[in-house]
C-alpha cells in the first residue's frame, strides 16, 4: 500500500499494532478452519461471469442469410478464412448476436504464438467482424521482422486504428511507416474498403495523415502535410484549398497566394465546379479581410469566370464532335485551361 511505503518505521509499527489489538476478540474466539474461511476471500476475487450464450436463434431466418445450424457448426469449426466470410455476411446483415459471436471465437482460434500470415488473416476477419481493437489486440501479440514485413503490419495495426478512430495511433503508425517523413506518404496507397465490383478504394496516406491531425486539433501541422504534396491538378487544388481553411491565423495575402495556386490547378485539368468553388472562398477572404475595392474586383472576376465557363463549356460540348469546327473545340478548351489569357477570368482588367 502506498501508506506503507512512505510511512516512517515507528508509525508502521504502531500501526501494525493497533491492527493486532482490534483482532484479539476474533482470535480469542472459538476456533474456525482456515478452509472454511476460504469462501468468503473467494467471494471477495470471483472472476466476473462469462457471457451468456443467447438462447435462441442468432440471426433471423433471412434469405441469402446462413441457416442458424450451419453457423453454429461453423462457429466451431470453421477456418478463419471461412470466419471471415461469416463476418462479411454478418456485417451485410446487420446481425448484431452474430458479429459478437464470431468476435469471441475470432479472438481465441489462433492463440499466440501463430506465423504472421495467421495474424494477418486473422486481424483481417476482426476489422470484417466490426471489431478494431480485437485486431489490434491480436496484431500486438506478434513482433514483427525489419522489411516488409513490419510494414505490412504497420498498415495492417494502421487499418484497425482507423477502423476504431483510435487518430492518435493511426498517426503515430503513419508517422512509423516513413520514418516521420511525411512527404514519402504521398507514394504509399492505404486500403478503406472494398467496393461492390470487388475492386479496393484507396487514398493516399499524406491526405489521410492529414486527416488524423485534424482530428488531433493540429491544423497548422496538417496544411503543412498537405502542402508537402506533389500531385498536380484536381488533387493539389483541393489540398491547397484545405490548407487555407486551416492556416486561419496566416495573413490573408499569403492564403489568397495559396488560392491562385489552386486555381491554377484546378484550371489546367478544366475542374471548374471545383474553379467556382474555389474563387467563392477567394471572394469570402477577400471581402472578410480586404478594402472594398480588392473585394469588387474579387467578385467581379467570379462572375466573368461563371459566364465564362457556362457560355464556353456549352459551345464546347456541341462542337467537340463536329469534324468541321475541330479548331474552334481546341480553342475552347485552350481557353478554359488558360485563366491568365487575354479574356480570362484571371486576366488584368482594364
Amino acid at each position: 500500500m502506498p501508506s506503507l511505503l512512505y510511512t516512517p518505521v515507528g508509525h508502521r509499527r504502531r500501526g501494525l499494532l493497533a491492527v493486532g489489538l482490534a483482532l484479539m476478540p476474533l482470535l480469542a474466539g472459538p476456533w474456525i478452519p482456515v478452509q472454511a474461511k476460504l469462501p468468503i476471500i473467494g467471494d471477495l476475487l470471483r472472476r466476473p461471469p462469462a457471457p451468456k450464450q443467447p438462447k435462441g436463434p442468432s440471426a433471423p431466418d433471412l434469405e441469402g442469410s446462413t441457416p442458424e445450424a450451419e453457423f453454429q457448426e461453423l462457429l466451431k469449426s470453421g477456418d478463419l478464412q471461412a470466419l471471415n466470410l461469416a463476418c462479411q455476411e454478418a456485417a451485410s446483415f446487420d446481425f448484431v448476436t452474430r458479429l459478437r459471436l464470431l468476435q469471441q471465437r475470432l479472438l481465441e482460434i489462433a492463440p499466440a504464438p501463430q506465423p504472421f500470415p495467421v495474424v494477418l488473416v486473422n486481424a483481417n476477419a476482426l476489422l470484417s467482424c466490426r471489431a478494431p481493437d480485437g485486431a489490434l489486440a491480436v496484431l500486438n501479440r506478434y513482433g514483427p521482422a525489419p522489411g516488409l514485413e513490419r510494414d505490412q503490419w504497420l498498415v495492417q495495426r494502421w487499418r484497425a486504428a482507423q477502423a476504431g478512430l483510435h487518430h492518435r495511433l493511426a498517426a503515430q503508425l503513419l508517422e512509423q511507416l516513413t520514418a516521420g517523413n511525411a512527404q514519402a506518404l504521398e507514394a504509399i496507397a492505404l486500403p478503406l474498403q472494398v467496393r461492390e465490383d470487388g475492386s479496393l478504394l484507396t487514398k493516399p496516406a499524406l491526405d489521410l495523415y492529414a486527416e488524423h491531425l485534424i482530428a488531433l486539433g493540429r491544423n497548422r501541422d496538417a496544411a503543412t502535410v498537405l502542402l508537402a504534396g506533389e500531385r498536380p491538378g484536381e488533387v493539389a487544388a483541393e489540398r491547397l484549398r484545405l490548407a487555407v481553411e486551416l492556416l486561419e491565423r496566416l495573413p490573408w495575402q499569403e492564403r489568397d497566394q495559396l488560392l491562385e495556386r489552386a486555381l491554377d490547378q484546378a484550371a489546367s485539368v478544366q475542374a471548374w465546379g471545383l474553379a467556382l468553388a474555389l474563387l467563392e472562398q477567394q471572394r469570402n477572404l477577400i471581402e472578410s479581410e480586404s478594402t472594398a475595392a480588392v473585394a469588387e474586383r474579387s467578385r467581379a472576376r467570379l462572375v466573368r469566370l461563371s459566364r465564362r465557363v457556362d457560355d464556353a463549356y456549352s459551345e464546347w460540348r456541341l462542337t467537340r464532335q463536329d469534324p468541321v469546327k475541330t479548331a474552334r473545340a481546341e480553342q475552347l478548351q485552350q481557353q478554359l485551361r488558360s485563366p491568365r489569357d487575354p479574356g480570362g477570368h484571371a486576366a488584368p482588367q482594364p
